[in-house]
């Protein structure tokens, strides 16, 4: 190999920062370019099911984070309806 070379062309175990650090909108981002590479087909069925399973945590990472905040919304508007002088 040449001495310029940098990786072996395979990402690594640990190539992606943990669904769970992430903010929506960084995991929102992440899952739509795991979906566009897997609309493309164009890798092994091992690359695919990463990308897949990939895939999986970044949507439950959006979901929970969505939850989250649908709850923080219906926990203001109580609030605001319990004390609508505030």
């Amino acid at each position: 190999m040449a001495e310029n070379t940098f990786g072996a062309g395979e990402a690594g175990e640990n190539a992606f920062p943990d669904p769970q650090e992430l903010s929506y909108e960084q995991a929102r981002d992440e899952l739509i370019e795991t979906v566009k590479i897997l609309e493309l087909g164009q890798m092994s069925l091992d690359e695919s099911l990463k990308y897949w399973e990939r895939g999986e945590a970044l949507a439950k990472r959006c979901e929970v984070l969505l939850d989250g905040a649908s709850q923080r919304v219906e926990a203001a508007i109580e609030t605001r309806s319990v004390n609508p002088e505030e």
